[in-house]
């Protein structure tokens, strides 16, 4: 069976709604544009839709000079890449402390205004090394992203799910870069290697899924505060969590475009058993 690319997608600051693309370039840290900006609370500790589920009605359009940032019903904010020479400050994601860049009142004004929470915006300017982490004993470079560059879903297993929920939800709840179609439901769990377009990636673990599946991305509202985690946990969870899609790391950078074949170059058990 063939598999194919069907969706790109970038989340150029973290938490707030997705940016789909016909094309990305891989980088070790993740896909190109994806996460290299947060909010944070004053005191550089990062936020989410976990706390602020009114950051999905929020959208950043990447530009040459840095973002636009969008939001129904209101005038656009035009953000600029913070300087060289702007003080570096500490960011807090989750255990991990990342240094980067304030990128001004102006953003924070019009961010605080529409999610009614205090906050900053922060840029990661050199992502390569800006946040290190140890994932399969070896050191990979990550973005904002939560714990790995990048997450894999499949269309077959957002299909199984749905087919089991009362009122079906949409991909865009699990927030996955790479979206792939022609497998079979949950055959993710068993790859190891992939080659998509000139990049090859590595499966490393299955995402463990929270509160922010049951949001809205684009209304920044929660229909049902159970759905869809009590439904998946029935059937897709292991003793750290219920799972959807699949952390990755890059083996190869490169770069991949929708419609690109996906290439199985590994295969095992599926990694949800003990």
């Amino acid at each position: 069976m063939t598999l194919q690319v069907i969706t790109l997608s970038i989340y150029p600051v973290k938490a707030l709604r997705g940016l789909d693309c016909s094309s990305v370039s891989i980088r070790f840290w993740g896909a190109e544009g994806d996460r290299r900006w947060v909010i944070t609370q004053p005191d550089g500790t990062f936020i989410t839709q976990r706390t602020v589920p009114a950051l999905a009605r929020v959208q950043a359009h990447p530009t040459a000079t840095g973002l636009v940032l969008t939001c129904e019903g209101s005038a656009p904010c035009t953000v600029t890449c913070p300087a060289s020479d702007i003080p570096v400050k500490t960011v807090r994601v989750w255990k991990d402390l990342i240094n980067a860049r304030d990128a001004g009142d102006l953003a924070a004004d019009w961010l605080t205004r529409h999610t009614q929470t205090a906050c900053r915006l922060m840029y990661m300017h050199n992502p390569d090394q800006a946040r290190i982490r140890t994932i399969e004993q070896n050191p990979v470079p990550v973005s904002f992203a939560d714990g790995y560059p990048l997450l894999i879903a499949t269309e077959a297993s957002l299909d199984d799910l749905n087919a089991r929920l009362k009122q079906p939800v949409p991909m865009t709840r699990f927030r996955p870069n790479i979206v792939i179609a022609g497998a079979e439901p949950w055959a993710e769990d068993c790859w190891r290697r992939l080659r998509i377009g000139t990049a090859i990636l590595r499966i490393s673990k299955p995402c463990a899924r929270c509160i922010v599946t049951t949001t809205d991305q684009e209304h920044g509202d929660i229909p049902d505060k159970k759905e869809p985690l009590r439904t998946l946990a029935k059937f897709h969870r292991t003793a750290e969590g219920i799972m959807f899609a699949q952390n990755a790391i890059v083996e190869q950078e490169g770069h991949m475009t929708v419609g690109d074949i996906a290439d199985v170059l590994e295969e095992g058990p599926s990694n949800l058993l003990p």
